[in-house]
């Protein structure tokens, strides 16, 4: 499978295209919608999220509920692109450096001045439009799609907030995933432990009557995965660096790890490897998942469980130095409407690029056209896994 969106923050709509679904897969707008609202939510996002309501139109690639194999196209539409039309519209003009809302001056942290270098734009809004963090809502839509896939084949994920401006929810996952969902959808910064949550949404209270941003740490869980997704024969089909790719493609994010993750350089080796354990009921399992459910680019069978570290909000209400592009003199760096944190959001992201990558694994290894190609495939495999 593969993917391609296009849009802009404040663009007409946000669009994107998927090739490669199987046929026969049960896909509705409701399936989106639900992801997409979870984007929108959690403590410290702005005022765009009070103007946008987002909801997909399937345009192609679905007929009477089910995926008939064609390319399914996804459309977002942005609702304040009303009051963008004369900025953002496709048509041209005569007098461009007379354009209402031009952007000439660069904010540190943000794609604008590297962008505006490599691309040639003196009006840095042609970077800045599309580096948005608003594509994200495509990029949902599209893991949204992945996850009904998963789910059919009895994969499922959920993630939470681990950490918010050095606040951290240290509860550890008991394994149900069920209950992790509940407890942090229930929050309004997506953390299991309520001291936590309350602290947390104390240092975001502090951080925008400062005016400043604050960035924290997320964790992806994913269950029932077939042991030997990806492989380990080319450094390019190992399942974990795709996924490790995939998180450092969301906006903002500047870090990634498995299981113990960093803390492995800490320790010896016998506090960290996975001691292999069997049972004729279950077959092959791991006593502890410290590696985060990977060994040599492939599924153990153990849960996935991957952090990403989402960096401050660059957007600042105490703007940083920067230069005009155009006097070269120093400023005070323009500010754009913004959230404070918005990294209970970065988790259901993280969550559904999580989803397109294990999907994308899961095809490449068990193949087939038709979803029920593909569950007799994922069925076979996990009673050859559970004989071996």
């Amino acid at each position: 499978m593969r993917f391609l969106t296009a849009g802009e923050s404040h663009g007409v709509q946000l669009t994107a295209i998927i090739e490669g679904l199987p046929s026969g897969l049960a896909l509705a707008a409701e399936d989106i919608d639900r992801e997409l609202e979870r984007r929108q939510k959690g403590y410290g996002r702005g005022r765009r999220m009070k103007i946008e309501n987002d909801r997909v139109r399937i345009l192609s690639g679905v007929r009477h509920g089910k995926t008939t194999g064609a390319p399914v196209t996804l459309v977002i539409e942005n609702k304040d692109w009303k009051n963008w039309v004369e900025v953002m519209g496709p048509e041209p003009v005569e007098h461009p450096e007379q354009v209402k809302r031009r952007v000439m001056r660069p904010r540190p942290g943000h794609a604008d001045l590297n962008g505006a270098i490599k691309y040639g734009h003196r009006d840095m809004r042609d970077v800045l439009e599309r580096s948005s963090a608003r594509e994200t809502a495509a990029r949902v839509a599209v893991g949204a799609v992945a996850k009904k896939l998963l789910s059919e084949l009895g994969i499922e994920i959920a993630g939470r907030v681990v950490a918010i401006g050095g606040v951290k929810d240290e509860t550890e996952w008991d394994g149900n995933l069920q209950a992790l969902r509940e407890r942090t959808e229930a929050s309004p910064v997506r953390c299991l432990d309520k001291e936590a949550e309350a602290r947390m949404i104390a240092a975001i209270d502090r951080a925008k009557a400062e005016g400043d941003s604050l960035g924290g740490i997320v964790e992806t869980i994913i269950i029932g995965v077939p042991v030997g997704l990806g492989s380990h024969v080319h450094y390019d089909r190992k399942l974990d660096a795709k996924i490790a790719m995939a998180v450092m493609s969301i906006n903002a994010f500047k870090g990634v790890e498995f299981g113990m993750g960093f803390k492995m350089a800490d320790l010896p080796g016998s506090r960290v490897h996975d001691e292999i354990i069997w049972s004729k009921e279950a077959g092959y399992a791991r006593k502890t998942n410290r590696l985060g459910g990977f060994e040599g680019g492939m599924t153990t069978g153990m849960p996935i469980v991957v952090r990403g570290v989402m960096k401050p909000i660059p957007t600042l209400y105490k703007p940083l130095d920067s230069v005009d592009i155009e006097t070269k003199e120093p400023f005070k760096a323009s500010i754009e409407r913004t959230d404070n944190c918005a990294v209970p959001a970065a988790s259901v992201v993280c969550e559904n690029v999580v989803a397109w990558e294990i999907a994308c694994a899961v095809l490449e290894k068990f193949g087939g056209d038709r979803m029920d190609e593909i569950k007799t495939a994922v069925e076979n495999h996990r009673e050859w896994a559970l004989k071996f």
